[in-house]
């Protein structure tokens, strides 16, 4: 990308959850975040509580709400838990609204400036898939890691592991994934990364169709999918039906040590998909040499993959929430600079074995 960055990173993930106390105490005890900070009726927030969770360089924000005409409460009923808000990083917020105006596809929000004791935040909304958002935010003349409106808290927890955001995944309906790649790219200056179709993810039962963009030498990574027709439901469209929209599929975590990560996950409770044992007696025939014991890989379930710059470790939860909708991955990289094309078969199967205990397959 020859111009200039208007954007730099996924800055925070904001959810809007049923019970905002809750999804911050299992990050906290069971993924090893930091509760970085608490904004609520205590910090002289009336309708709202929110909670600020870090790891790494993955911030979190859970938030819920006090009465039951707010909009987030309406958000939570029709979708259920799930991601409202991609925050993005910018480093000059009129620079940036002003080439995305003229980029002709979307219109960004008013910039609002709130003021806190360490220097001001400017902040404008543009509107993505479904109900979802992203928050275009410049902290350049702001000096605290924490944002005006939240109280710092000092409640630490040993680290997982995990370490940043490697991609963010969006569900839409059936062809529309080609519509919101083209916002992207021609409404924000993205570029597209990789393509993958119904051929290369699917089951004999069910498929999808999966298109990446990027900004910013993947400082910033997009996938988005759609659901593509087979004998029986897509994983695409069951997430459709269950959040009644489009939204986030999941949030892909990266770790240096997947094997110690996943361990320590598991340990404190966190569930992940199960990948059978005979996935692993001819791994080596299709990834080749890898630092890791296969032993160790059988048995936390992690999928392996190669391309042409190393290969990848990686592993999905089941839904972090009741419906199932939103779950995470997490990720390793070791020179690979792909997504797991390798490993989308036997990724499905396990989704599927799931879904057919949910009786939606």
């Amino acid at each position: 990308m020859s111009e200039q960055p208007y954007f730099d990173t996924v800055n925070t993930v904001e959810y809007y959850v049923g019970s905002a106390k809750q999804w911050a105490f299992f990050h906290q005890k069971a993924m090893g975040f930091n509760l970085k900070a608490y904004a609520g009726p205590e910090t002289g927030v009336r309708d709202k509580v929110s909670y600020l969770m870090e790891q790494g360089n993955i911030n979190l924000i859970f938030t819920s709400f006090l009465n039951h005409n707010s909009p987030i409460a309406d958000h939570v009923k029709l979708h259920g838990d799930g991601v409202r808000d991609i925050s993005l990083k910018v480093p000059n917020i009129e620079e940036t609204n002003e080439y995305v105006e003229k980029r002709g596809v979307v219109k960004p929000g008013k910039i609002e400036t709130v003021k806190g004791d360490f220097g001001k935040v400017k902040r404008s909304v543009i509107p993505t898939y479904g109900e979802t958002v992203h928050s275009l935010v410049d902290v350049s003349e702001y000096d605290d890691k924490v944002p005006p409106g939240f109280e710092p808290t000092d409640i630490k927890e040993k680290s997982v592991g995990l370490k940043r955001i490697d991609h963010i995944v969006g569900n839409v309906e059936d062809r529309k994934m080609d519509t919101w790649v083209n916002y992207y790219i021609k409404g924000l200056g993205f570029e597209q990364l990789i393509t993958f179709d119904d051929k290369d993810i699917s089951t004999e039962y069910s498929s999808l169709r999966s298109k990446v963009v990027q900004y910013n030498d993947r400082s910033i990574v997009f996938p988005i999918n759609e659901p593509a027709l087979g004998l029986k439901k897509s994983q695409i469209q069951e997430y459709l039906d269950y959040y009644n929209s489009p939204g986030v599929q999941h949030i892909a975590l990266e770790t240096d040590d997947i094997v110690k990560t996943v361990s320590e996950l598991k340990q404190r409770g966190v569930e992940f998909l199960y990948t059978p044992a005979k996935y692993y007696d001819t791994l080596a025939d299709h990834v080749g040499s890898i630092d890791e014991d296969i032993e160790d890989l059988k048995k936390n379930y992690i999928l392996v993959d190669r391309d042409e710059y190393g290969y990848l470790l990686q592993i999905f939860t089941k839904p972090m929430g009741d419906r199932p909708t939103f779950f995470y991955e997490i990720i390793q990289r070791k020179g690979a600079r792909s997504f797991g094309k390798g490993t989308f078969k036997a990724l499905f199967e396990s989704i599927e074995r799931e879904q057919a205990k949910r009786g939606n397959l």
